[in-house]
């Protein structure tokens, strides 16, 4: 009975490690002028489980300034795609909340795309559907097209997010790139990738005081350490208090059975 219930466990186990997982989401307002985060991205086709090794990425944003209906970042793009792989970063995206009624770009990027709620909103393959926009290196329907930033290289510029009413507050989730062009990876030639940990640094002002931080996410993937959802964490906790008092109990049991000796 021990062996079965300890066999379960480790099937539960296994399970709440191999649940993947976003980058936590970036949260800003007007305090926040001059903070800078950056995302780590896989790469993978299909779905989100049959990552490519070595295809990789970095967005980084800095807040350069609010005031209220616009956001303005600059941005980069790292393509930090490796081991013998060739590849493209032709588009990246994210969600917004609240909703934005309008985005601009330009540098390495040079088209945003933003959703109207229309048949046409911007949406990326590998079944990450609709995003809220994208930006894009070539002018397109979709955010899947071709151009932009090399494997190796950098792309950089500014990007800014309108909102209608004024936003006090804005976050920024869901981070993903689009791979075009790429060889090396076993025939396949275009991928997504989202966002797997999050770096924020810089100086918040609050009250009149200035003070800079360092904020590290890190959050679970197919190729990375797995992190346990909180509620399995629960789960499991259960299980092995259970687990100790079926043991006790047989304990006991056993020390009962023994014969009395004179």
């Amino acid at each position: 009975m021990l062996k079965k219930f300890a066999t379960g466990l480790a099937v539960m186990a296994s399970v709440a490690l191999a649940a993947p997982a976003h980058a936590d989401p970036i949260t800003l307002g007007a305090t926040d002028v001059g903070s800078t985060f950056s995302i780590d991205l896989n790469g993978f086709s299909g779905d989100n489980t049959n990552t490519i090794d070595d295809l990789t990425s970095t967005l980084t944003f800095t807040l350069d300034s609010v005031t209220g209906d616009e956001y303005v970042f600059s941005y980069t793009v790292d393509n930090t795609t490796s081991g013998g792989l060739t590849s493209n970063i032709s588009s990246f995206a994210f969600n917004v909340d609240p909703d934005i009624s309008g985005a601009s770009v330009d540098g390495a990027y040079q088209f945003a795309f933003v959703t109207d709620g229309s048949a046409n909103d911007p949406s990326l393959p590998n079944q990450i559907g609709a995003v809220d926009v994208c930006f894009k290196a070539k002018n397109s329907g979709s955010c899947s097209n071709g151009g932009g930033v090399a494997e190796g290289d950098s792309g950089s510029g500014t990007l800014s997010l309108f909102f209608d009413p004024d936003a006090s507050e804005i976050t920024l989730s869901d981070f993903y790139v689009r791979y075009q062009g790429i060889t090396g990876a076993g025939g396949v030639g275009s991928a997504t990738g989202e966002s797997t940990t999050s770096t924020t640094s810089g100086s918040t002002t609050t009250s009149g005081t200035t003070t800079s931080t360092t904020t590290t996410t890190t959050s679970s993937t197919t190729s990375g350490t797995p992190v346990p959802a909180p509620g399995m964490l629960g789960l499991l906790a259960l299980a092995l208090l259970s687990l100790g008092f079926m043991r006790r109990r047989r304990e006991h049991g056993d020390a009962a059975a023994q014969p009395a000796f004179a």
